[in-house]
């Protein structure tokens, strides 16, 4: 098979050939972006999902879908253990240049970005040259965030309604924002909505996002969809693997493309690794299972070199210890107890680890008591790690 026409391309929020299962998903965005482009009130949306299930994948289309309907919007990631004000600052910063030009009385612009230069100020956040809103006095300069981002977010929303747009905001990773970062997120959405203001925010998390945002402040789940990214069904991870085979004139057998629905559980980006390396080991024009078993070993190494040793390679000993001690109890949900349990010692020592663990992203409790890894397929890699 020819490699430069290989369709599949794994990788971090690569778009894949076939965005196949996720049609309700993406009218849902669809619809929301539409409605307050309209002036209709709507509900902001975080995705909730494991690893390797396409969140980010989505949150690229939807970035599509708003600039098509002519929002200004921004995407950015909450990288674990910075601050948002130090990446959300600068984003507004671009927005509100372009919505100063947008404005034909430059007022509201301009007090957006006197917001602006005040949440900056209090944030140790540098902007560069500012020459708008200079006249302005400064605001949402108080340093606490719950009473500043709403102030900054509800000015840049004005602005964008002065200028006869959407603003569209969105986040990936936002488990790793702090508890208090979490709080005037929330927060200003809230005084956005209040106001009919049009400003959408799209985020995407692991699954204990919901519970964070909860706990954040008690009315999030008024203000946001919690839409779960799961894998794919069979037939929408079959469509995912077959349909880009048949766009470059070639073909896979039934029991070839069976095979690759199985081994990848539907998860999406197990579906494109094991898609490229079928694709490099067959002779074509027709796929057989042969070249799928021949395959699977070059598509597991792959993901144990990069995918899961990643993660693996940002845990302490202990840590490796604990959630080696989850795999050979198998793919979980485990209770904490039969965790302790396996590592020969009380539950009251490991929960230190466990709570570091799920900072770091690495498990999740699906109910009380319970431990779940937020990597599909992460304990047969520790197995192999360890072992």
């Amino acid at each position: 098979m020819d490699p430069l026409r290989n369709p599949f391309a794994p990788g971090a929020g690569t778009r894949p050939p076939e965005l196949a299962g996720r049609d309700t998903l993406l009218a849902q965005a669809q619809l929301a972006l539409q409605r307050i482009r309209l002036g209709r009130s709507e509900k902001s949306q975080m995705l909730l999902g494991l690893r390797g299930v396409g969140k980010t994948v989505l949150l690229n289309r939807f970035a599509e879908l708003a600039e098509v309907l002519g929002y200004e919007h921004v995407q950015l990631e909450a990288p674990e253990g910075r601050p948002l004000a130090s990446y959300l600052a600068p984003a507004l910063k671009t927005i509100l240049l372009r919505l100063d030009r947008m404005e034909q009385d430059h007022v509201w612009a301009g007090e957006a970005m006197a917001a602006l230069r005040g949440f900056a100020s209090a944030f140790n956040v540098s902007l560069g040259d500012v020459k708008i809103g200079l006249s302005k006095p400064a605001r949402a300069d108080s340093g606490n965030l719950e009473v500043d981002l709403p102030e900054l977010l509800v000015a840049t929303a004005q602005a964008a309604k002065a200028a006869d747009t959407s603003v569209a905001v969105l986040i990936d990773e936002v488990h790793y924002l702090t508890e208090d970062e979490l709080k005037g997120l929330i927060v200003a959405l809230h005084r956005v909505v209040q106001r009919g203001l049009p400003l959408i925010l799209f985020g995407a998390g692991l699954p204990q996002l919901a519970a964070l945002a909860g706990d954040a402040k008690w009315y999030a789940e008024r203000l946001f969809d919690f839409p779960a990214v799961a894998a794919l069904s069979p037939d929408a991870a079959a469509q995912a693997i077959q349909d880009p085979i048949q766009e470059e004139d070639a073909e896979i057998d039934a029991d070839a493309l069976a095979e690759i629905v199985s081994l990848t559980q539907g998860y999406p980006y197990f579906l494109q690794e094991w898609g490229k390396h079928t694709w490099t080991a067959a002779q074509g024009p027709r796929i057989s299972l042969a070249d799928v078993n021949e395959a699977s070993d070059h598509a597991r190494d792959a993901l144990d070199r990069s995918f899961f040793r990643v993660r693996f390679d940002r845990l302490t000993p202990r840590e490796q210890d604990y959630l080696h001690a989850m795999a050979q109890l198998g793919p979980g949900p485990h209770r904490s107890g039969a965790i302790a349990e396996q590592m020969q010692l009380r539950v009251e020592r490991t929960g230190p680890l466990r709570s570091g663990l799920i900072r770091k992203g690495m498990i999740w409790s699906p109910s009380h008591g319970m431990t779940a890894f937020t990597v599909p397929m992460f304990d047969t890699f520790m197995r192999r790690a360890m072992d």
